[in-house]
């Protein structure tokens, strides 16, 4: 699903964000991306989705090598992924289901589709109460959760997080866990980069640990 290889990217000479990685992530995995501040997890997370290019190296997305596809490809490559931030992201203006539906919207979805795909994923993430409501007035494990519907409305293949417990309490981070368990489950490959150690040691799944820009432990699957 996810293969890098021998892949550098820098932010300038002086800002190296990867450093020779090589990793392998399979079809409906759950991995984990952690390491200390600067470490280059927000930058692995950004060169997968293709929203910053490597330098060199070759990184393979469903088979195919696109690190130095064109733009356009690029766009068509981030209708299979989700990315929920840190920061949500949401906007503020519009409901809870006008910002899940933004994805579907931009694909040209007819009315009625996004109207029942948008349910079922708040229904998912136990948001269906809250849909006519704005996200100024949602906590902020509420607010996670609109930003994860939004990023699984689509029915993506991989499913990235940046920090997405970063701003909550552990009983929130315990919660979104089990979702991001829950979306797994439903076939897609979720990525999670986080600081969170104690939400890591609840789980069975794989760390890729990074330091520095370097991959330092688990960039291959066992067996």
């Amino acid at each position: 699903m996810i293969q890098m290889y021998h892949v550098y990217m820098s932010y300038g000479s002086d800002s190296p964000g990867l450093i020779d990685v090589s990793l392998r992530i399979e079809k409906a995995e759950f991995a984990f991306i952690t390491g200390p501040s600067g470490a280059g997890k927000t930058s692995l997370l950004r060169v997968i989705m293709l929203a910053e290019r490597s330098q060199n190296g070759q990184i393979l997305l469903f088979g195919k090598n696109v690190a130095n596809i064109k733009e356009k490809e690029r766009t068509l490559f981030r209708r299979h992924m989700g990315v929920v931030f840190q920061d949500f992201k949401l906007l503020p203006s519009r409901t809870v289901e006008q910002n899940v539906a933004i994805s579907l919207e931009v694909l040209g979805k007819g009315r009625g589709e996004i109207r029942k795909k948008v349910g079922e994923v708040l229904e998912l993430v136990g948001l269906e109460h809250r849909a006519h409501r704005l996200p100024p007035t949602l906590s902020g494990g509420e607010q996670q959760r609109v930003a994860i519907a939004r990023a699984i409305v689509n029915d993506p293949q991989i499913l990235m997080a940046d920090e997405p417990t970063g701003n909550l309490d552990q009983a929130l981070s315990e919660e979104i866990g089990v979702l991001l368990n829950r979306i797994n489950a439903r076939g897609s490959t979720v990525v999670v980069a986080t600081h969170d150690t104690a939400w890591i040691q609840r789980t069975q799944h794989r760390v890729i640990h990074l330091e520095k820009g370097r991959v330092v432990s688990g960039g291959m699957p066992l067996g």
